[in-house]
């Protein structure tokens, strides 16, 4: 038995012409091939015998009981023939049937890859989410009292394991820290997000970050590919002459993350998605040359919404 949602039915229905009892221009006879050709199934057996018999109580009734996998692929080679249907009669669509034609293709695709459209499971999914997004935040708090330790090198590693814990929960693909050009290059760790990708640098130092730093990240860009920027993540910031200096600078490929914006992804209220974040900040950088994106401007503007 197949989960198609009311929604999702309403959808097919609509692109199917089910309206008045049919489906497309399908003959009962026409219509018992495809259906037999597509999968092998007898539209006409007793058990899809729905209330009037008419071709699309059938094919309701077919929805109800066949598995997702087997609706999957009927539902495909029916959008396929109403493709061929539509160049054989030189049919121009327009653009509200394309956009139910390509929701249709959706629909198709979660039952033929077995997604399973539940809701509760939905639920359970947006509280582990949550779950872990606590955790971390706990775990961001706890780690600030490393600020006046003495030990950098064990707070630089903590920063980077957290960084990465962090950008897993949002589902982006990471790398952690690693060597290259033979062991004189150190690389914090790296990301890829909208096929670029991002060499990150990690800085948790009581006095404010200089340029001397970004210079190094600068340098690692350069030696890396075209489609490679840098995230300078400082969780106590910069000093103020910083954005103005990489403001000048004609490679911009640098986008700036502070502590208030990493610890305002793991709050549930803010409600603040870390792709979305990144990827304001590197609209700004693109459009404006500027490096640095607040998540307090992200929360501003969200509000203005």
């Amino acid at each position: 038995m197949s989960d198609l949602t009311s929604i999702e039915k309403a959808k097919l229905e609509k692109l199917l012409e089910m309206e008045s009892g049919y489906v497309l221009d399908f003959s009962n006879r026409t219509f018992q091939e495809f259906i037999l050709e597509s999968v092998k199934l007898d539209i006409y057996d007793e058990k899809y015998n729905y209330q009037s018999g008419s071709k699309a109580n059938r094919l309701r009734a077919f929805w109800k009981e066949e598995a997702n996998n087997i609706v999957g692929v009927l539902i495909e080679n029916l959008l396929e023939y109403c493709n061929t249907k539509n160049l054989i009669n030189n049919q121009i669509v327009n653009l509200k049937y394309q956009e139910l034609f390509n929701e249709c293709q959706k629909i198709s695709k979660r039952l033929k890859e077995g997604i399973i459209n539940n809701p509760e499971k939905e639920a359970i999914n947006k509280y582990q989410f949550s779950v872990l997004q606590s955790e971390l935040l706990s775990e961001f708090d706890k780690f600030a009292v490393l600020t006046n330790s003495e030990d950098k090198k064990k707070r630089g590693f903590l920063l980077e394991n957290l960084l990465q814990h962090i950008f897993s929960l949002y589902e982006i693909s990471t790398r952690k820290s690693f060597k290259r050009n033979e062991g004189g290059e150190q690389i914090d760790g790296a990301f890829k997000l909208e096929s670029w990708y991002y060499l990150v640098e990690c800085k948790w130092t009581q006095s404010l970050t200089d340029i001397r730093q970004l210079d190094s990240l600068y340098g690692k860009i350069s030696r890396s590919g075209k489609q490679t920027l840098g995230l300078f993540l400082s969780i106590n910031g910069w000093s103020k002459n910083i954005c103005p200096l990489l403001k000048q600078n004609n490679d911009k490929s640098i986008i700036l993350m502070d502590g208030y914006d990493l610890r305002c992804v793991l709050v549930e209220d803010n409600n603040v998605n870390l792709k979305d974040l990144l990827l304001k900040k590197l609209e700004c950088l693109n459009f404006e040359g500027e490096p640095f994106y607040s998540a307090v401007q992200f929360l501003e503007n969200k509000q203005k919404l």
